[in-house]
């Protein structure tokens, strides 16, 4: 690795990759060698062990990739001039303005030969799209001029080729010309790719790869073999902790696993047979949430080496040394005030490294300090720099799951655990906010926690999206204070941004010696909305703290994370205290995280409210063998699967769990589909018919009463340098069509703020950031899990997936994390008046679930773009299957093809890196 560092930073190298349009800085390719005991297959790109190759030779990945292999040989051959004859003339029309697509656009083809006695007939000419077993209309067009079919030396056939297309877009076809050499009696085939792209060439060449995706190799980093510590930031020492963090690590047999040679199936094989307990129960319950939360940090120490760099400077100031993060404004890597980040110099003795410490991250910088033996650095240093995953969160996850908390009414609730209510002394309640008083399951939801006998099962706000169960649990807070001045309650929820807006609501009705924000030390002031400021505590140096434990138990309320509500344990605050610890978003949450404040904090009287939806996002899970072991799966998704906790037999009702139905969010068409597909039909729509109706009656909808838009676009996925990441730019300019025209609208008058714009890659995030930033300021662009809890006026979604190779990929492959209900369900419900979905039908709909929705959309008159090309009348099969009936078609169309071809001549398994598009946790 040495060498290799300095043979990039060569001028023979950088001069090479300058010619080539590369960028330099790539990373090494592993050679593929083998030896008597392994073979390599071309075709799939691997090594294969020798015992193992007949059975190689007869899987569907690799007889799949053989068909695809003959149809591209069989295509290039097909592309060849042969026996004399040659085509000429202009068939990729490269970038069309839609206006002139519109109109149409023509060229002329010439068929020649050099042979004087030349014997060929042109038999026919056809489009590819028009023959096999997937018939399809074509943008494109051929038309033989005149009435001569004979290839005449000196006497030229011509074609005229015709493509007419408005909707932005990649279209392509195939032209084969059939001759016949009448001498010979023998057919053959010249064919010819016809191509054009509807859409604004500037806009393109601004957004396409700057260099090609090469895949980057798994890599393993090389043990640190001395490390020399720096200085630690004084916020570190901000809280007065008391005891020690356990050391936690990981088991050697575990990580031997995660770190060998299996795949990711065998791992979880060898990991659920010999690590997680076969019964999960209260007495195994910590031991398998420890071994899910190693699993976890494994994989997200890896997934931080891809933020590596090599080869970079640091400049100095005073007594810091600034570095330069890319993504770090998006956090990516995420990096907070305490984290470690480890720099060597470039040839310095292998595994020796210089601890940095962050002490302050700026927009794209971040300040570090080193032990003073790091010395003077100038700025022509190159250093290699290396991420580390502050381990402190995992250690309070640990720090819970081995305390002796283990009851069954909160860990395993059955209904004889269910307690009578207890409504001694308590008469109707009097609503703060009276929006409830007219809402009754909010009301119910409220009277039911209230009323809960002390040391009864959790119970759970289930609330669907747009139904106010924030604002439900902020109102069960404030009248459990107001029924009994002995309550304490701790409010958790996983997010800063959700742990705020709790705040932020109870401070209403609140003063600053009620209620107490927990912020940690590595937050700064600007961090925190200025209705919150009043109720947080800092020392004199500006950090962030907490007041004398006696002053702590005098609030009433505690807000804080999930994961910082160790803070109350960890200062010695005793078990007990509070009376209800309360989980909003809990959805989102590990159970590890959720149980943070309930193990380390309840006592046999504590009550526990969880408020959430099920049916939306859960945690945010790096690791597959982890999300494959039960890690994914939420503490309230676990709990609504229990029967004491069922909503659809009605007896658990206000008892164990209330479901908001009242939706307050969005028009019906756009809360139909998903209402019924992940809710019963339950839900009630109730928004304001000001805002759920602004966009009727636009030139936006196809049908004017329906304000659900689906945009096809056949357009291209691509990937970036070293990122797998996908982006789609056909779709970035459909999207910024759509937010052009939003946006200078007179008559419907959408601001930026108005639109948000949702992807579920982050490199289509990206470049949508770089489309948008001249249209305008205010529109908000992320990805599903950033839209969570969120809504807008109008929302825009980009499905970006658009591979055509249905027989080289599988379906996980095509589509990606797109075809994830979860996400989906979030996605279509943040609209509150006008939803807009912009993707490939061809490829959304191999997925039922996005089938099913297409089909609704298409059917109330919804659609634009290219049309549908599947019957959106007949029932869809929700088990799938559309992709293999593709593929097979596909197959047919090939291998037809290559048998015509064939008969008229002598004749890795790659795993999707999710990583890179999952966010990174808004964890302390």
């Amino acid at each position: 690795m040495g060498s290799w560092h300095q043979h990039v930073a060569g001028q023979k190298h950088v001069a090479r990759a300058k010619t080539q349009a590369l960028a330099p800085n790539i990373e090494p390719e592993p050679e593929a060698v083998t030896n008597n005991n392994q073979r390599n297959c071309s075709i799939c790109q691997q090594i294969v062990r020798r015992t193992a190759w007949n059975q190689h030779l007869l899987s569907v990945k690799h007889r799949r990739k053989e068909a695809f292999t003959k149809y591209k040989a069989a295509l290039d051959e097909a592309g060849k001039d042969k026996n004399g004859v040659s085509i000429e003339g202009t068939f990729d029309f490269d970038f069309v303005d839609p206006a002139v697509g519109a109109m149409g656009l023509q060229s002329t083809v010439t068929i020649k030969t050099s042979l004087p006695f030349s014997k060929s007939v042109l038999v026919e000419a056809k489009l590819a799209s028009s023959q096999g077993p997937r018939v399809s209309a074509s943008c494109f067009a051929a038309t033989i001029n005149g009435d001569d079919r004979k290839v005449i030396s000196g006497r030229p056939i011509t074609l005229k080729i015709m493509f007419k297309q408005s909707h932005i877009g990649r279209y392509e076809d195939r032209l084969e010309l059939l001759f016949e050499d009448t001498q010979l009696k023998k057919q053959f085939i010249i064919s010819r790719t016809l191509k054009a792209i509807v859409g604004n060439k500037t806009d393109h060449e601004a957004l396409k790869p700057k260099s090609p995706y090469i895949p980057r190799p798994q890599t393993t980093r090389q043990a640190e073999k001395k490390i020399v510590e720096g200085v630690a930031p004084p916020a570190l020492d901000a809280i007065p902790y008391v005891g020690r963090l356990p050391r936690a690590e990981i088991p050697k047999p575990l990580l031997s696993i995660l770190s060998g040679s299996e795949t990711v199936s065998q791992q979880i094989s060898h990991i659920r047979r010999v690590f997680i307990p076969q019964s999960f129960n209260s007495d195994t319950y910590g031991r398998r949430f420890k071994h899910l939360l190693w699993i976890e940090e494994f994989k997200m120490e890896l997934d931080l080496a891809r933020y590596d760099m090599h080869n970079i400077t640091l400049s100095r100031h005073k007594s810091f040394y600034l570095l330069q993060v890319p993504g770090l404004a998006e956090k990516r890597p995420s990096v907070l005030v305490g984290d470690q980040i480890l720099v060597q110099k470039v040839g310095a003795p292998e595994g020796h490294w210089y601890q940095g410490r962050v002490h302050d991250v700026r927009q794209a910088e971040v300040r570090l300090r080193f032990h003073k033996s790091f010395g003077e650095s100038s700025n022509k240093q190159p250093f290699n720099v290396r991420f580390k995953l502050n381990r402190i969160p995992v250690k309070r996850q640990h720090q819970a799951m081995d305390t002796d908390f283990t009851q069954d009414r909160v860990l395993f609730p059955l209904a004889a655990h269910v307690l009578s209510s207890d409504t001694t002394g308590i008469g109707p309640i009097k609503v703060f906010n009276s929006l409830i008083g007219s809402n009754k399951p909010q009301l119910l939801a409220v009277e039911s926690v209230v009323n809960q006998a002390p040391g009864s099962p959790p119970f759970v706000v289930f609330g669907p999206p747009g139904t106010g169960k924030t604002i439900t649990i902020v109102e069960a807070i404030l009248q459990l204070l107001h029924t009994n001045p002995q309550a304490r309650i701790l409010a958790c929820a996983p997010s800063n941004s959700a742990a705020d807006l709790i705040a932020e609501r109870l401070s209403v009705g609140l003063n600053p010696d009620q209620l107490f924000r927990f912020v940690a030390p590595s937050r700064f002031k600007d961090q925190i909305p200025d209705v919150v400021k009043p109720y947080t505590y800092t020392q004199k140096d500006g950090h962030f703290s907490v007041p004398s434990i006696p002053r702590m138990k005098e609030f009433k309320v505690i807000v804080s994370t999930c994961v910082s509500a160790s803070v109350v344990s960890g200062i010695g605050m005793a078990r007990g205290h509070f009376t209800h610890i309360f989980i909003d978003e809990a959805g989102q949450a590990t159970e590890p995280e959720a149980f943070v404040s309930i193990k380390m904090m309840a006592d046999n009287k504590t009550n526990v409210v969880l408020s959430g939806d099920p049916k939306q996002l859960g945690p945010i899970i790096r690791s597959g063998v982890a999300r494959e072991l039960g890690l994914e799966m939420s503490y309230l998704d676990r709990l609504m699967g229990r029967e004491v906790y069922s909503v659809e037999g009605g007896n658990a009702s206000g008892r164990t769990v209330v479901k908001l139905v009242k939706n307050f969010r969005s028009h019906n068409a756009i809360l139909q589909f998903p209402n019924e597909r992940f809710y019963n039909g339950d839900l009630q729509p109730c928004a304001n018919p000001a805002i759920i109706n602004a966009y009727l009656k636009s030139s936006y909808l196809p049908s004017k009463k329906f304000p659900i838009v689906f945009h096809a676009v056949s357009g291209k996925d691509d990937r970036e340098a070293s990122s797998p990441s996908y982006f789609n730019i056909d779709e970035v300019l459909q999207v910024k069509d759509y937010v052009q025209r939003l946006c200078a609208d007179r008559r419907f008058i959408t601001t930026g703020k108005d639109i948000g714009v949702i992807a579920p890659y982050h490199a289509q995030c990206l470049k949508l950031r770089k489309a948008l930033r001249t249209v305008s300021d205010g529109v908000k662009v992320g990805s599903v899990e950033e839209f969570q809890g969120q809504e807008r006026k109008v929302i825009i979604i980009s499905t970006v997936r658009s591979s055509r190779e249905f027989v080289e990929y599988d379906l996980r492959h095509t589509l990606g994390f797109v075809a994830n209900p979860r996400r989906f369900n979030v996605a279509v419900t943040r609209a509150q008046a006008l939803l807009i979905v912009v993707g490939d039908p061809q490829v959304l709909s191999l997925d039922p679930l996005w089938r099913s929705f297409l089909n609704y959309i298409h059917n109330n008159g919804g659609w634009t773009g290219p049309g549908i090309t599947w019957d959106p009348t007949a029932p869809v099969d929700e088990a799938g299957g559309y992709d293999s009936a593709i593929r097979e078609a596909a197959k047919l169309d090939m291998s037809d093809f290559a048998r015509r071809m064939g008969e008229m001549m002598l004749s890795g398994d790659e795993e999707a890196d999710e990583g890179v598009d999952r966010p990174w946790r808004d964890v302390e």
